[in-house]
């Protein structure tokens, strides 16, 4: 093997040991040392040999990359567990994130209308949501800035210099779209508004499919859910905040948190496999830190793609950003306020209309 499994608590099975030391399995390694062999073998960087003098395969830059990504343990730890230097395990790591970055773009895409299709329908089967096309959430990448580069536009609420990932997610956890390379700072609803996704969708272009009618002639179109922190928007469902719901009311925000939370449980899973995004990052380049975040989340796509499970021994147990309270958002569109309500009618009409157990 190419690594010391010294004072780590493994599984003895050795195929269990290779996912949890990796995060894949060995055909998703496999597949993904294809990936990036190209890039590899004709733009290696210099003086990758190990302590041994030989010139490291694309098996093990990839095993090195990954190990650095997965368990975010320092380039010092993670060399030594390969028999390499610190430089070696940066020069890598950093190679193997430009070269999955440009060859796995087809695993983190806005689905076409069939596969959108696909979802919609997981959606209804699971929450009874018709016309769903999956849930929104964001977390924090904390990092350490440098004191010349330290500014308020970085500082967040928390007080920690931090970036945002936000991402839409599938009924399989499966991000669909996400946004990150802006500050912590920022509100939820302000990131949203910063995003490609949503000028796409105010332009008619995104979330554009077939308008469904439901009982009593009621029209919904296509939308994602959200939490408050969120505007409600046609496109974009956020729960009822007040605290005395009736009873369709609160029926309908039950189904919305449990298809919400499959954003939340994304990232859960996204920041317990690819660790390097929940330690704190030491002084990071801030123009590097988007596509270090993006190739954690094509893996994460990758293990979904190639049929491995999202382990539930790695996942953060707490919340994916913890310590932070949730924001508010007060922006209703009325017509959004609407599509909520008839969403709610329909959900309760379901209900009432379900045979009892």
């Amino acid at each position: 093997m190419w690594f010391k499994l010294v004072g780590l608590s493994i599984p003895l099975n050795e195929e269990e040991g290779f996912e949890y030391f990796f995060r894949v399995s060995k055909n998703t390694f496999n597949y993904i040392c294809s990936l990036v062999r190209e890039d590899l073998i004709s733009r290696p960087p210099s003086g990758l040999i190990n302590i041994e003098g030989r010139l490291l395969s694309v098996e093990k830059q990839v095993a090195i990359a990954l190990r650095r990504l997965a368990s975010g343990d320092s380039q010092v730890s993670v060399g030594a567990a390969f028999g390499v230097g610190q430089s070696t395990v940066s020069q890598v790591t950093w190679r193997f994130i430009e070269a999955l970055e440009e060859r796995a773009k087809h695993h983190l895409k806005w689905p076409g209308s069939s596969r959108m299709e696909e979802i919609k329908l997981k959606f209804e089967e699971l929450f009874g949501l018709s016309n769903c096309c999956g849930a929104i959430d964001a977390t924090h990448i904390i990092m350490t800035l440098p004191a010349v580069q330290t500014s308020d536009d970085w500082c967040d609420q928390e007080n920690n210099y931090s970036m945002f990932l936000q991402g839409i997610v599938d009924h399989e956890m499966r991000f669909l779209d996400i946004v990150t390379g802006w500050p912590g700072g920022m509100t939820l609803s302000r990131l949203l508004k910063c995003s490609e996704f949503f000028r796409l969708c105010e332009a008619g272009e995104r979330l554009n499919g077939n308008t469904i009618t439901l009982s009593e002639g009621v029209e919904i179109r296509e939308f994602i859910v959200g939490s408050v922190a969120y505007p409600l928007l046609p496109w974009l469902i956020t729960p009822f905040e007040t605290n005395e719901l009736s009873t369709n009311l609160s029926n309908f925000n039950s189904i919305h948190n449990t298809a919400r939370f499959l954003a939340s449980r994304a990232f859960l899973h996204l920041k317990g496999s690819w660790r390097i995004l929940n330690k704190v990052m030491w002084r990071p380049d801030r123009r590097k830190l988007p596509s270090i975040i993006l190739v954690c989340c094509l893996l994460h796509n990758i293990i979904l793609d190639c049929g491995d499970q999202l382990h539930p021994d790695v996942a953060l147990s707490d919340h994916h950003d913890s310590g932070y309270k949730e924001q508010c958002c007060k922006q209703v569109d009325p017509v959004g306020k609407n599509m909520r309500e008839n969403v709610a009618k329909y959900l309760q009409h379901r209900k009432e209309e379900a045979p009892p157990n």
